[in-house]
């Protein structure tokens, strides 16, 4: 059985015992959180819309962390015109326990 969630604007595939990184969300480590459900998939079949409307995916939050570096680097040819940047984007890492219709 899986399901599709919605958070941040993205929707995300997750099983139960899934671990998965989302955009940063405002919640401290070991708190649950609970995520809308957009469709479920399992042994009964698919189901989406109206049927999935009280349905909730909920989870434990085990990490607030930052991906690695990535580095911006912008330059204009032959005019001495150069920025470089860093950037990590922070993430929360959610351990996915229980989809319930």
């Amino acid at each position: 059985m899986y399901a599709i969630i919605e958070n941040g604007n993205k929707q995300y595939k997750v099983s139960e015992g899934d671990v998965v990184r989302f955009e940063k969300l405002d919640a401290n480590v070991g708190d649950s959180v609970e995520f809308s459900v957009v469709m479920i998939a399992g042994e009964d079949g698919i189901k989406c819309g109206a049927e999935v409307a009280n349905a909730k995916v909920s989870g434990k939050v085990e990490a607030q962390d930052k991906f690695r570096k990535i580095v911006v680097f912008k330059y204009k040819a032959k005019k001495n015109e150069r920025k470089k940047q860093g950037h990590r984007q922070p993430f929360t890492q959610v351990k996915i326990e229980k989809i319930s219709l």
